[in-house]
């Protein structure tokens, strides 16, 4: 079978800079036959995306195609004039992008989106345009497609934007769908539906799919073949299966070794162990949307969860976005105000704590953010951003606050970073830095929300790994927010499910692993790609 799209030789450089420097991708070749769904995996940085958006002429300023050829159905895609070119986007490739929020024009609505393609490469009548806008929404498995079509990207949750971007590639009927990082950030459930839906919809229509992913259970749950890239360069191809299971290189073999399994080494909880955060009958509102004349109906995100977490004890809050994790979390900080219940911090309700109490629990209880770039001061240095929770901290002299984040950066492999700025560091780094902050002050408890969820795979073990060692080094009790079940599986001792405002089920994660009574615990489980499930039942 002749190849759909033939990439040979591909090398992408920087338009300026100096001589002799690396290019960003090296002689990169591979094939995607009609109707194939084939993945390119990797790090950040390792080229995954450069490579998709050199196949659409989408690289960024600064970056330019420098060798090489991209045949798509016989044709050399470089020889093609701009209005060739942007016949062929969109019209025969399609891509989905990762963020859909971004892709998505905020100020346009859904319908006046979806028919953007259909006016630009099929000419169609508006009533047809529309007919079938309608008829893609429904296949989507989007509820009131009409009235879907009035309004905005922002009134949709993260899985439904993923769905409609879907939607809008699909309508074209392209040959060849690239996929780029279409489910990061998502939870479980809304990932194994995007994924099965764009499966569905690419398999009814004969679409060749090339999924960029550093997700492997991704990887070995739907494609049929695997190109492993590395700073550029392509160390590892062939069938999925044979790549996963049997890697020849040492790089594939350190992503596969990545995948989060269950920590062998970590010892039993201490039952005697001090209750240090315990929540009763906990009910969290938000407030009704403003109208014209009154506000409309609060919801409920938190509907009387009751929960303890012991000291040296690590309570994962498993559930689909939406289900009340992270409003949760918050509420037992005292960051977000209870309609109804009580959370108390050693026994005392903190809110009845004085000043100064309240001033000793904000320091004994700390926060990880999901994302550590917007919770990192941007205009301030990474050893201040450290400090901050040893202001209050009494006894403490300048210097010795110096020397306590001089060690804490030390301890997270963060040494001499003292000096940069956020933005002069990765993701990963990032939430080095953000962990730093949680622990320099030596809490007696952490809320950890989400903190690995955007890291590739290799990353995100560096930062569990990093986590627990801090975790058994200082013995904080730690609320651990996921979504990610093999994460739990990782560092959780205790585990509880959570769906629409409720604890469904909680117990010792191997228990509710290994037999799981609620039906909302199953669907989860059967969600985790079958590659990743294998380290659940390890």
């Amino acid at each position: 079978m002749s190849a759909l799209l033939s990439v040979r030789n591909l090398r992408v450089e920087r338009a300026r800079g100096p001589e002799g420097q690396p290019p960003l991708l090296a002689d990169l070749s591979f094939d995607v036959a009609p109707g194939e769904f084939v993945a390119i995996v990797g790090e950040s940085g390792s080229g995954k995306t450069m490579a998709a958006r050199a196949i659409l002429d989408l690289l960024a300023p600064g970056v330019r195609r420098a060798g090489g050829s991209i045949l798509f159905q016989g044709r050399d895609l470089a020889s093609l004039s701009q209005a060739e070119m942007l016949g062929v986007r969109g019209g025969r490739i399609g891509m989905v992008f990762q963020e859909p929020m971004v892709s998505l024009n905020p100020a346009l609505t859904i319908g006046r989106q979806l028919a953007e393609g259909l006016r630009l490469h099929r000419r169609l009548p508006a009533a047809e345009i529309r007919r079938l806008c309608v008829a893609m929404l429904s296949r989507v498995s989007i509820a009131e497609p009409e009235k879907c079509l009035d309004r905005y990207p922002h009134e949709f949750s993260g899985g439904m934007r993923q769905r409609i971007m879907l939607a809008s590639v699909m309508l074209l009927k392209p040959a060849l769908l690239i996929a780029d990082e279409p489910t990061t950030a998502l939870d479980m459930l809304s990932q194994r539906e995007v994924l099965e839906l764009m499966v569905e919809l690419a398999r009814d229509n004969g679409v060749a799919v090339l999924l960029i992913t550093h997700d492997l259970g991704l990887v070995a749950q739907y494609t049929e073949k695997v190109i492993v890239l590395e700073k550029g360069r392509l160390v590892e191809a062939g069938p999925t299966r044979q790549v996963l299971t049997r890697p020849a290189e040492p790089y594939t073999r350190l992503l596969v070794a990545a995948i989060p399994h269950k920590d062998a080494d970590r010892p039993p909880l201490d039952d005697a162990a001090p209750v240090v955060l315990a929540a009763n009958k906990v009910a969290i509102d938000y407030p009704g949307r403003p109208g014209l004349f009154r506000a409309g109906a609060p919801k409920q995100a938190v509907k009387g969860v009751d929960l303890t977490v012991r000291a040296g004890e690590i309570v994962a809050v498993v559930g689909a976005s939406g289900s009340g994790k992270s409003t949760l979390g918050r509420g037992v900080l005292g960051l977000r105000a209870l309609s109804a219940g009580q959370v108390a911090f050693d026994g005392r309700d903190i809110a009845a704590l004085t000043p100064v109490q309240r001033q000793a629990f904000r320091r004994d209880a700390q926060l990880v953010f999901q994302d550590p770039f917007s919770s990192l001061d941007p205009r301030k240095r990474v050893a201040d951003i450290v400090a901050a929770p040893l202001r209050h901290l009494p006894g403490l002299t300048r210097q010795e606050r110096m020397l306590r984040v001089d060690a804490i950066l030390a301890e997270v492999g963060l040494e001499g970073f003292g000096d940069r700025l956020p933005h002069q560091m990765s993701g990963g780094q990032r939430q080095r830095v953000a962990i730093a902050r949680a622990v320099v002050s030596r809490p007696r408890l952490v809320v950890a929300d989400e903190p690995v969820s955007a890291l590739d795979m290799t990353i995100q073990r560096q930062v569990l790994g990093l986590f627990q060692r801090l975790q058994r080094q200082y013995g904080f009790a730690c609320l651990f927010i996921t979504h990610d079940l093999a994460v739990v599986q990782q560092v959780a001792d205790t585990v509880l499910v959570m769906s629409d405002g409720r604890i469904v089920e909680s117990g010792t994660v191997e228990a509710v692993f290994a037999n799981p009574t609620h039906d909302y615990t199953r669907s989860l489980l059967a969600a985790t790609p079958r590659f990743m499930a294998a380290a659940l039942t390890a």
